[in-house]
């Protein structure tokens, strides 16, 4: 009998990156809470290059056969994690803080767009697997 997974690798890709999506709201969120804050530095959460790598790595794996072997291979989709990096002031003028409420909103907009974007391609991909698990109806 085939194997057969109903989650395919785009499924889980879109679900990786609406979590990872979600993360960068709440980062965002947090650089306008304190955006009167002295001294506070920005944040920005760091993750499409770490994506890109994974999605460039090959899909298959050298399976691991003893639990004291080391898996080969890149890290997979579920492993990949953000980073967050903070971006402390170095001008020595004005009161130490680094957030730029314009440049959030930008980033705000942009991250939500992509987010609905995703969420719609995954919604996409779970109408069409009902369809198929409804003989086309």
């Amino acid at each position: 009998m085939a194997n057969f997974n109903l989650i395919d690798s785009t499924t889980r890709v879109l679900q990786k990156s609406l979590d990872l999506r979600e993360q960068r709201q709440q980062v965002i969120a947090g650089n306008v809470a304190n955006a009167e804050t002295p001294g506070y530095a920005g944040r920005t959460f760091e993750f499409e290059k770490k994506l890109q790598a994974v999605l460039k790595q090959p899909s298959q794996s050298i399976p691991v056969t003893n639990p004291k072997h080391f898996p080969l291979g890149g890290k997979s989709l579920s492993q990949l994690q953000g980073e967050v990096v903070r971006h402390p002031d170095r001008s020595g003028f004005g009161d130490g803080n680094t957030v730029v409420v314009e440049d959030e909103m930008v980033a705000l907009a942009e991250n939500e767009i992509l987010y609905e974007t995703s969420a719609k391609l995954a919604k996409r991909k779970l109408q069409l697997l009902k369809y198929v698990a409804n003989d086309g109806r």
